[in-house]
């Protein structure tokens, strides 16, 4: 069956299976994230707290006791707002002057799973334990994954929880339909003074 799984798999399995042997997977549940359609943050705050092992009765901040999570679909990710142009990823190379940026868009154009990877990391707490809970989780940017052979369990995630409009937004909003609704009965009076004059001639 793993060979079946890993032979349908088409992407870098070295990559894929890269420091299993360092985990020990007796007694994790294998989670699968599907990322088409979430939002960055809310995905990969969800991910975070199954990696620690946070959603479990029996969690310690001093054990690794999170769960392996399959990330599928990364390059479907969605932000918020204009995240796409204004997030901007910062490293340096080490020379002299050598400071590098790159923007959200370009990074998902790149690699999507870095974007994820990143997100979910800086989520973690910084600590010894952070290198075993990185070797946990596995992105992918479609939907196939050499994991086939393992017990996966789907993640649902939770409903997104839209705050209400603030007052001023609201206002805006309710100006704009009132004001596009005025316009429209205008055209449609115009049209029918048109059809009045030609009716008349």
């Amino acid at each position: 069956m793993a060979s079946q799984a890993a032979a349908t798999f088409k992407g870098n399995m070295k990559k894929a299976v890269a420091g299993l042997r360092r985990i020990n997977l007796d007694g994790l549940r294998w989670k699968v994230f599907d990322a088409k359609g979430q939002v960055l943050g809310r995905l990969a705050s969800q991910i975070s707290t199954v990696i620690q092992g946070k959603d479990k009765p029996t969690y310690a901040p001093n054990r690794d006791d999170g769960d392996m999570c399959i990330v599928l679909n990364a390059k479907d990710i969605c932000v918020t707002g204009r995240k796409l142009t204004d997030k901007v990823y910062h490293w340096h190379t080490g020379y002299v002057g050598h400071l590098r940026e790159r923007t959200l868009k370009d990074q998902m154009s790149k690699d999507p799973t870095e974007v994820i990877r990143k997100a979910v990391l800086r989520m973690l707490p910084k600590n010894k334990l952070r290198d075993d809970r990185d070797r946990k989780l596995r992105i992918f940017a479609g939907g196939e994954h050499p994991f086939g052979d393992k017990p996966l369990e789907p993640y649902l995630m939770p409903p997104r929880k839209v705050r209400e409009m603030r007052p001023r937004t609201r206002r805006a909003l309710v100006r704009a339909q009132i004001k596009a609704e005025s316009q429209d009965d205008k055209d449609s009076r115009k049209g029918r003074k048109k059809d009045r004059v030609e009716v008349n001639v």
